[in-house]
């Protein structure tokens, strides 16, 4: 059985806080300047443009591409041949704590949705934990700015909504969300289980890589057809319009009841900030 030392977990976390801030993944780089150069409206490149600078320019003077570096959600999956020595939620949150106070992030964590009392540090993180098998510990990090999460919408539609019900509900609310979650966007979708379940699926959808393709034909198919229909939309980058509204629709799915059909969309903006490390 392997040990893994409470500081060993807050030193990875803080790491990938400050990666997940300052460097925009390479992958997401090369989406931006591909649908750069395929968008056909001049004031749609131009946003496009200006949104690789910044976030070239982010990674080159060590800062964060935007000023709202969010709500830190920490996913965790423990193999069961692990040893934490320590605390795993109080090391995670010592990790954030850490990232936010030592690299100048913005503190955006209040301690009461009524009272709103700013914690100071961005803490207590968003932690979800799963066992799997094995002696690693896979630790990611996802950074949630509220300009994308207030967009975010869950729905429990009926079964016999079907596919239509689904496009009908993404696509109304990527449209009703404007420009106000900094489009292009990435997509978190999840569909089934039940209302907590979808909205935890559609936040794990937004950790898979962005060449990631579904395995499954209809949902892969349904995650095309989607991309399409989003950037058939005219919503365009910051929502001045153009043929880039989003970058990549990933869905999770899970099993269900008979008569429930939910789905979850969580909407992440182009910075798609999130990082992983395997300990």
């Amino acid at each position: 059985m392997r040990i893994i030392k409470a500081s060993q977990i807050t030193y990875a976390v803080k790491k990938l806080c400050i990666e997940a801030a300052y460097y925009i993944d390479e992958k997401i780089l090369n989406i931006l300047d591909i649908f750069m150069t395929k968008e056909p409206s001049f004031l749609a490149k131009n946003i496009i443009k200006q949104i690789i600078d910044n976030d070239i320019l982010a990674k080159e003077e060590h800062i964060p591409m935007c000023q709202d570096t969010g709500i830190t959600l920490v996913f965790l999956e423990i193999g069961r041949n692990i040893f934490i020595d320590g605390n795993i939620e109080e090391s995670v949150n010592e990790g954030v704590r850490k990232a936010y106070d030592e690299a100048f992030l913005r503190k955006s964590v209040v301690d009461n949705p009524i009272e709103r009392n700013n914690t100071k540090n961005n803490t207590p993180a968003i932690i979800y934990e799963k066992i799997v098998e094995g002696d690693k510990l896979k630790i990611s990090v996802c950074l949630k700015g509220a300009g994308s999460e207030n967009m975010s919408k869950i729905k429990m539609l009926n079964p016999s909504d079907g596919i239509d019900g689904i496009k009908e509900f993404v696509l109304s609310s990527v449209k009703e969300a404007g420009g106000r979650a900094c489009p292009p966007l990435i997509l978190g979708i999840g569909i089934g289980g039940t209302m907590d379940k979808a909205a935890l699926l559609s936040k794990e959808a937004l950790l898979r890589e962005s060449d990631d393709e579904a395995e499954n034909p209809v949902i892969n198919n349904l995650e095309k057809e989607l991309l399409e229909l989003i950037n058939n939309s005219n919503v365009g980058p910051m929502g001045l319009g153009g043929k880039t509204t989003a970058l990549a629709v990933k869905i999770n799915y899970f099993a269900c009841h008979i008569a429930s059909l939910p789905i979850a969309l969580t909407i992440q903006c182009h910075s798609h900030r999130h990082k992983a490390v395997i300990l």
